[in-house]
């Protein structure tokens, strides 16, 4: 006759218990959004290949899943084959010589820049033509960074990085300012900034309305509401992506011991996550929910999961698609409300 096992043995064979608090919202905006529908449109449109200067948003799962589709990727105007195949600008803006040079090489562009970058770029023009000097607050190298600087002539953009970038800055004429900021950035480190630049110089030209964008901001507050009340909290995004490691650092700085950003399940490491009973989640703007489902598919192998949503905002904006898109769109069922 089998004996029962031991209660040790038994109780050893369980998954020990883990509750996930889902920060909401998270995930894709209403520019990576419109950005991906523009290459899948441009495709069903015009037939693949499609080509798309730099990666149309920083996420790798949606870059492999546009090539899988018949986009090209590429760094520079220079590497297209003259086809006559449209080539995209990505949701990060672009410096005016870049369609300068498509139209120079009578290249057929559509220009996937968030609605909201360009909104920067309009609002550096503006400054541009009342004769103030800019400053850009933003992360050398970046994309979006690259793309505002190169709307204006070299020298009539500056950029201020960090706090004491802010303290150390010498203008040309204190009298004769303007700031502007990234849209990705975290907010409270930007409201310091700003700060000690207003602080310093009174009469500084502010934008008309916030820079950092909407969902940079709800995804900051989202994870700040669950930050203190959980042991880790794990950002799906990529590592080249400005606003999911602001989302890692915000965090931290609002209470929660540790925060990893990861991009598949395949890459979390576990070893972070021992013997934790509460664990956040969220995603970065440009991660789509498939990768957030396929984190908490990986966590439910090892533990007992019990899921609660943490809700601190409702988004319901969307983009137009570019004007020669809108046919294609309409067809396929794709009205969005601008707001």
């Amino acid at each position: 006759m089998t004996q029962p096992a031991p209660a040790s043995m038994t109780v050893s064979l369980q998954k020990p218990k883990l509750t996930i608090l889902m920060a909401a919202p998270r995930g894709f905006c209403a520019g990576v959004d419109r950005a991906i529908q523009i290459v899948e449109l441009a495709i069903a449109k015009y037939g693949a290949p499609v080509y798309v200067r730099h990666e149309i948003v920083h996420n790798k799962y949606v870059v492999d899943s546009l090539r899988a589709k018949g986009a090209i990727f590429v760094e520079e105007l220079d590497e297209i084959p003259d086809t006559g195949a449209p080539v995209i600008f990505s949701a990060h803006g672009v410096p005016k010589t870049v369609p300068e040079d498509a139209r120079t090489r009578n290249m057929f562009y559509l220009d996937a820049t968030c609605p909201l970058v360009s909104k920067v770029h309009k609002e550096a023009g503006h400054h541009f033509e009342r004769g103030l000097d800019i400053i850009l607050v933003g992360h050398a190298g970046h994309p979006e960074v690259i793309g505002t600087m190169g709307q204006l002539p070299e020298g009539a953009v500056m950029l201020v990085e960090t706090v004491e970038d802010a303290r150390s800055f010498m203008p040309r004429d204190p009298s004769r300012l303007a700031f502007l900021t990234q849209t990705t950035l975290s907010v409270d480190d930007t409201a310091e900034i700003v700060d000690i630049l207003k602080a310093r110089f009174p009469g500084i030209a502010s934008p008309l309305k916030e820079d950092i964008c909407y969902a940079t901001t709800n995804r900051q507050i989202s994870v700040k509401a669950i930050a203190s009340k959980v042991e880790r909290l794990l950002v799906v995004g990529a590592p080249n992506s400005s606003n999911s490691q602001r989302l890692v650092e915000v965090a931290e700085k609002s209470g929660c011991p540790k925060a990893v950003l990861v991009q598949r399940a395949a890459e979390i490491p576990w070893h972070v996550f021992e013997n934790i009973k509460t664990l956040g989640i969220t995603a970065g703007a440009s991660a789509p929910e498939v990768l957030v489902n396929e984190m908490v598919a990986a966590f439910r192998l090892r533990f007992d999961v019990s899921i609660e949503e943490v809700v601190t905002a409702r988004e319901n904006i969307a983009f137009n698609v570019p004007r020669e898109l809108r046919d294609v769109a309409a067809a396929a069922g794709i009205r969005p409300t601008i707001s």
